[in-house]
């Protein structure tokens, strides 16, 4: 009996032990701190965490920096937004991985991408903790996003000439060239790219809204200052 009751202690201090040690972590992502002299600056914080992943202030820095999202500083809410959907969207994929993109297509993406930051580069790599090896494995997540989704919702993305029309009729402004609408026997395979462009991401951002229903996504919001 006795040997039974400190078997069950050992188990709850154990697991209050490793709740601690989880905890400790998220605080110590949160308010990253290094001494330089007397002064502190702060370096780093937790903007959302993802189940147990944290996204990070230079998680989105980076991001922005390199163009991998449509948003101009990191302080735009919808730059943090779309980095979670990026890594809840690497998450489903790495579930059900697509074929490995070549050496070649990432080393051409990893240029590509590192020219959006331009001559910002090396102080964003200073800045954000980037290496060359976490860019390239940036663009390589990309890629295999990418072929993820040509993969599950290419196929669903094909028009035909009705849906087609149907595009055609619903954004005539598209169409229209110094102010006269061109027929649609003129654009037919326009107006076919767009609507299957637009039905693509109308299918992927519903499998984002899923995903993110799915997730335990959790935003840290800024304390109000004093």
């Amino acid at each position: 009996m006795q040997n039974s009751k400190l078997k069950t202690q050992k188990r709850r201090s154990s697991g209050l032990n490793a709740a601690c040690r989880v905890s400790l972590g998220f605080l110590i992502l949160e308010f990253c701190v290094l001494s330089f002299g007397s002064g502190q600056q702060l370096v780093d914080r937790v903007m959302a965490r993802i189940g147990t992943t944290a996204i990070t202030l230079s998680d989105v820095r980076a991001a922005v920096g390199l163009g991998l999202v449509d948003a101009k500083s990191p302080d735009d809410p919808a730059a943090l937004s779309q980095v979670i959907d990026r890594q809840l969207m690497l998450t489903e994929v790495s579930r059900f991985p697509p074929a490995e993109p070549s050496a070649a297509a990432i080393e051409q993406r990893t240029e590509a991408i590192k020219k959006n930051a331009g001559a910002a580069l090396p102080e964003l790599m200073k800045s954000t903790g980037l290496d060359e090896m976490r860019i390239h494995d940036l663009a390589r997540d990309m890629l295999r996003i990418q072929a993820y989704i040509m993969q599950r919702f290419g196929s669903t993305a094909i028009v035909g000439e009705d849906d087609a029309r149907r595009y055609y009729d619903d954004h005539r402004e598209q169409f229209t060239r110094d102010g006269k609408l061109l027929s649609f026997e003129d654009v037919d395979a326009e107006a076919r790219r767009l609507a299957s462009a637009a039905r693509l991401q109308d299918s992927i951002a519903q499998w984002v809204r899923d995903l993110r229903m799915r997730a335990e996504v959790v935003v840290v919001r800024d304390k109000p200052k004093t």
